[in-house]
């Protein structure tokens, strides 16, 4: 018999004692994330294309509401860590929560979804 976790537990090489719980990719999940992201990222490569300061202030801001969209999809839990006097949530990691953490956090959901590292630089 073979059992399947739908997440797993990421030590924070940035925070020792911190644990990220990480969605382990389905196909369900992955149809989920790519409706989700599908207009953002019609939206970045409309203003990237531009290239006008506007466009790019436009597609840096779309961007960070994609990684949003990433954390808030693929991070389930923060373990180890509390945020104002009290134990940090998703949200209240990404609103309140250490930036190098975040970005770690960011790295590791993006790895679970298998985005080349081209596709991730964006």
């Amino acid at each position: 018999m073979i059992t399947w976790k739908s997440s797993k537990v990421v030590e924070s090489m940035s925070h020792p004692g911190v644990e990220l719980v990480v969605a382990r990719m389905t196909f369900g999940r992955r149809l989920e994330l790519m409706r989700r992201i599908r207009d953002l990222a019609t939206r970045v490569e409309f203003f990237e294309a531009g290239r006008t300061e506007q466009g790019s202030m436009e597609a840096s801001v779309l961007a960070a509401e994609m990684d949003r969209l990433y954390l808030t999809w693929g991070l389930q839990g923060v373990r180890g860590l509390e945020l104002d006097d009290g134990p940090a949530t998703v949200e209240g990691l990404i609103d309140r929560g250490p930036e190098e953490l975040i970005v770690e956090a960011l790295a590791l959901v993006r790895a679970e979804c298998g985005l080349s590292e081209n596709e991730r630089k964006n």
